[in-house]
């Protein structure tokens, strides 16, 4: 997979998921009024409009994927996805980070969850689907964990903040969701078997691949940003990282 340089930021690289996915964020005034337009930011929209972009921060140590947008309406994980990304780009780090803050740059502008009628977080086995694309980048660039966020709303699956994990066959899945609930204080929801409940989840696919993954999830109404939930969402993302000392 090809990256190349960003210019004025001497240690982040941009690549390409997919040419096929992208879509203008700013028409999603729900999430564009809650990012600061920066030097930066504006280069991750500009480049979303051409498809799904991923970023390469360090170099060494782990390779960890901090991925948001699975599911275009639910804003808050993108959000702090790219604030995440703003915090640590002039830092030195220990490991290796990729951020895709947009899967899906079309459906997050659509404010929709589907993309093209599929729901991502049910298709990530489907050949050649955008989700099982990422899942096929995951593996090229040997991306050693991975973290998926989500939002979910009051009175849908899950309703509650909470880290989705599996025991089986990646047993380091729930030990990750264990810390990361201890650390922001949120549920944890641990099935034993990876796919044991519903396939395709981005998370379940990297765990049956043996590549240990978690879901976030914060408690936000859909296609809105609710109160603090960006903030929770950046707590969750920050507390996966410094399970692995970053």
């Amino acid at each position: 997979m090809y990256f190349e340089k960003v210019e004025d930021f001497d240690n982040l690289e941009v690549g390409y998921i997919s040419n096929l996915s992208g879509g203008y964020i700013s028409k999603n005034t729900h999430l564009f009024d809650n990012i600061e337009l920066n030097k930066l930011n504006r280069f991750i929209l500009e480049k979303s409009v051409y498809g799904t972009p991923i970023f390469k921060l360090g170099k060494g140590g782990n390779k960890l994927l901090i991925l948001s947008g699975v599911h275009g309406n639910e804003l808050p994980p993108q959000i702090a996805n790219i604030k995440l990304l703003n915090e640590l780009v002039a830092k030195k780090i220990n490991n290796t980070l990729f951020f895709i803050p947009f899967a899906a740059p079309k459906a997050t502008m659509d404010n929709r969850r589907f993309f093209h009628t599929l729901d991502l977080n049910r298709a990530a086995h489907v050949n050649n689907s955008l989700s099982n694309v990422i899942v096929q980048k995951i593996e090229e660039l040997g991306i050693n964990f991975v973290g998926d966020f989500h939002s979910t709303a009051f009175n849908s699956n899950p309703g509650v903040e909470s880290i989705f994990s599996t025991k089986s066959p990646t047993p380091e899945s729930f030990l990750i969701a264990s810390y990361i609930s201890r650390d922001v204080g949120c549920e944890i929801i641990s099935l034993d078997s990876a796919g044991e409940s519903y396939k395709g989840a981005v998370e379940d696919v990297c765990n049956l691949k043996g590549i240990p993954a978690i879901t976030g999830e914060v408690l936000s109404p859909f296609s809105t940003v609710g109160d603090g939930s960006v903030e929770r969402s950046l707590l969750q993302m920050k507390s996966f990282l410094s399970y692995f000392g970053t």
